[in-house]
This record gives structure tokens, sequence and C-alpha cells, in this order.
């Protein structure tokens, strides 16, 4: 006899006990221990789960309240990809509407014209933002959705099998990028960083030498916060024969020249600065936008706005190509989770902001942190390390001992910046940050002094 409980003791669970046991005979198993014989017992547990005992919602409540109280809150001044952006209080409430909360992939246009009516304002507002003619329905994050921009590439290159890569692109794109070529047969070629921008004229050099280059891919802001300015940089890809990919702050592009102004046939990056709280990493969107001639190799669900038999506006899916239910080992991808919730967040918050909103907010965010750069520098602790135009972020070099600058910083309700591998500091401002609370962190600086 199997040794588990009724499935009438699991609600969620649909099988019988002879569905059980036939499949344990399909296994060629006589119980359940069966399928764990390989295991060594060593290392098999035997004990009791030390669960704890139900709780009412008021003990759930006040157990949660006194956890969270141990948090610190700090006044935050770290990027690094991840912004302290504003949160409009509605968004939310509109979030919990029924015919948005919803997590139902949605196939049956019938009953699911909430979710395909958000999703395609979504399109519609982020090829607005970034300047392109197509954008999807959605990707995981911002790291994801440059793997697969990244593979896009190489599959509209066909035999190209090489993506040149700027070395100003964030470390955590990179070991992602990394970590999706491993097993798809792509080769990262690095393109050198020159005075904190990527190099024009080694990427020329490349292009030209280097065979089977399928794309190139490239930061706005980079990784040091610093504007690049990309002038040739689509021509010197088109000419032979790649794609040029730009991986940009979402927010940033409401101010910033767009990647459809920079030629740029793929736009990829993180929508988490279009007011996605920073949730302790996540859930976050990745958005893709790309070229019209592109589309086929898209990932993800494209939704379409159509008419009804009625002629009443209806929305619908149309186009899901990298359905791997339908194309199978021919799919451009194999992402299938909907993860169109954060999607709605963004088109709510692009919505409440307008395009003045987030304009100002873009602006604020700006002029904070060079309002904070220019005070840091003159105390004579801390230097530029780039001296090139930046927007919200900038790398600096602290005179001092940086363990010491985050202890006291921290101690004193500040998270100053990012460490960076190279010893140096990058800080971030967001519209956020008031003029108070940046003078706070200048006058702070005293304090780390006398520990030195």
């Amino acid at each position: 006899m199997l040794n588990v409980q009724s499935s009438m003791d699991f609600k969620y669970f649909p099988h019988t006990q002879d569905d059980l046991k036939a499949m344990m005979e399909k296994a060629g198993v006589k119980d359940f221990d069966g399928l764990y014989a390989q295991i060594p017992e060593s290392i098999r547990f035997r004990g009791d789960y030390k669960l704890p005992s139900g709780m009412s919602e008021m003990e759930v409540r006040d157990l949660f309240a006194k956890l969270g109280s141990q948090n610190k809150q700090l006044t935050c001044f770290a990027g690094y990809g991840v912004y302290d952006h504003y949160t409009p209080s509605v968004i939310p409430s509109l979030l919990q509407r029924s015919e948005f909360l919803t997590s139902y992939t949605p196939y049956q246009a019938e009953i699911s014209q909430g979710t395909l009516h958000y999703i395609f304002e979504y399109q519609s507002m982020m090829t607005e933002l970034t300047g392109m003619d197509i954008s999807n329905a959605s990707m995981y994050d911002g790291t994801t959705a440059a793997a697969e921009a990244m593979m896009m590439a190489v599959a509209a290159g066909k035999k190209q099998n090489k993506v040149l890569v700027s070395g100003a692109l964030n470390p955590k794109t990179r070991e992602v990028l990394d970590t999706y070529a491993l097993h798809q047969g792509i080769e990262l070629v690095t393109i050198p960083v020159k005075d904190g921008v990527t190099d024009l004229s080694t990427l020329n050099s490349q292009l030209s030498t280097l065979e089977g280059v399928a794309g190139v891919m490239v930061q706005q802001p980079n990784v040091y916060g610093i504007v690049e300015d990309f002038t040739g940089f689509a021509e010197a890809c088109h000419e032979q024969k790649a794609l040029f990919i730009m991986d940009s702050v979402a927010a940033d592009l409401a101010v910033l020249k767009t990647p459809g102004e920079w030629g740029a046939d793929i736009a990829v990056g993180d929508g988490q600065s279009l007011g996605i709280p920073m949730l302790f990493g996540g859930p976050y969107v990745g958005y893709m936008c790309c070229t019209e001639k592109l589309i086929r190799k898209m990932p993800g669900r494209i939704v379409g706005m159509t008419k009804d038999n009625r002629d009443q506006r209806a929305f619908v899916l149309t186009l899901q190509a990298r359905e791997q239910h339908i194309r199978r080992q021919k799919a451009t991808s194999n992402i299938c989770s909907n993860q169109s919730l954060m999607a709605l967040f963004v088109t709510v918050y692009l919505s409440l902001m307008g395009k003045q909103g987030i304009k100002e907010a873009a602006q604020l965010s700006y002029a904070g942190a060079h309002y904070l750069c220019d005070k840091l520098q003159k105390t004579g602790k801390f230097h530029l390390v780039y001296d090139k135009p930046f927007f919200n972020e900038f790398l600096v070099r602290y005179d001092g001992n940086l363990d010491n600058l985050f202890s006291c910083y921290t101690m004193n309700g500040i998270l100053p910046g990012v460490r960076m591998n190279d010893g140096n500091l990058l800080i971030a401002v967001t519209e956020k940050r008031t003029k108070e609370e940046i003078d706070r962190f200048v006058e702070a600086l005293p304090l780390v002094n006398g520990l030195h």
C-alpha cells in the first residue's frame, strides 16, 4: 500500500490513490521511498519539520510588524540599476481591480479584455518612450531582457554567433549574458572602455576583423552613470550587417535621446525606474522594443486592437511567436510566465505621470545628482573619476577609508551609494531626494573624517 494521505487532505492535489498507484507502477517502484532509493541514507532527512503552529490573522500581523521593525530605513543614494523612485499611492488600488489582477495568461480574448487592454497600452507607451516601432508584452527584468536581445540578434543573423558587448555594461547584466550564452553557442566579445565610455575606434576594428558578428550591445547611461555619445555606432553595425542593441534605464528616456533616435534595432532595459519600488530586489519588469522588420524574431506576446462583430473595440493576442506550445523547438524563447502584472504597474504609472510628469521627475533627478556632485567635490575628499556628462548617477573616488565611510553614514541613516570593485563609490540621486537630504549627506562627512 502507498503510504500517502488522501488527496482530499490537500485541496490542490487532484490525484486519487488509484492515480498514485498507477504512476508508481509505471515508474517501476512499489512506493514513494522507491523514488528516492538512489539518495544516500546519510543525507536524507528523517526528522520532523520545525514548523510553527497556526496563528490567527492578528497574530500573523503582529509577528510581521515586529520583524519589519528590525529593518533600518536608510535614505537611499544607491543605484547601480535599481533606483528609489516615487510610487504614486493610487497605483496599488488600481492594480487590484478585478479586470486587471489575474495570473491568467490571456489566451482567451473574450474573458481577458482587461488584461489585453492594459498590455496594449503598455506596448504603446513603451514604443513612444523608446522611439521604436514594436514593443512586446513584458519580460522578467532588464538583465534577462538583455539576454533575450542577445539571442534575438543571433537568431536574426542566422550563421552569425558573436555579440560584441560594451565594457561599460552593468556587470550584473554581463553575468546573465554569459550564463545564457554558455549553452547557446554564442561567443561574447568585450568592447574596451576608454575614459569611461565605449571605444568606437576599437569597435570599428572589431567589426571589420571579426567574423560572424550578429550584434553590438551598449548601455545608456552606462554603468558609471555616463551619458554616452553613440554617434556612428548604428552605422558601423549596419555596415557589417550586425544589429545595434541599446540597454537603457527606462525613466531616463523621458529626456535623453531615445534608442530609436540613435538608430538602434533593439531597445531593452528594466522598467523598475518607472515607479516600481525597489522591493528588496524584485519583482521588476524588463522591456523590449525593436524595429518592425524584427517582429518575427521578438520573444513574448504582442497584443493588437481590432473590432468585434458588433463593431466595438476589442483586444487580441496578435502574435505569440515565441510560445513553445505552438512552435516547440522553433520558439524564439521559452519564457512562459505571465509577467504582465508589473507591466500594468508601469502602465498606470506612466498614465498618472504623463509626459510632463516623467520629464519633471527625470529633471529633478538630474539636478539633484549634479548638486550633490558639486558639493562633494568642494569638500576636497571626493573626486569625479571621469570628467564626462552624467545623468543622475556618478562615480567618485573617496580620499579615505571607504569602509569607515559606509559605517558612519549608515549609522546616521544614509546609504551613501554602491561600492564598486575598483574601490570607487557610485552615487545615485532620484526625484525623491530632497535638498535637505542631499545637504545632510555632505554635512555628515566631518563625522566620517573623525574616524580616520
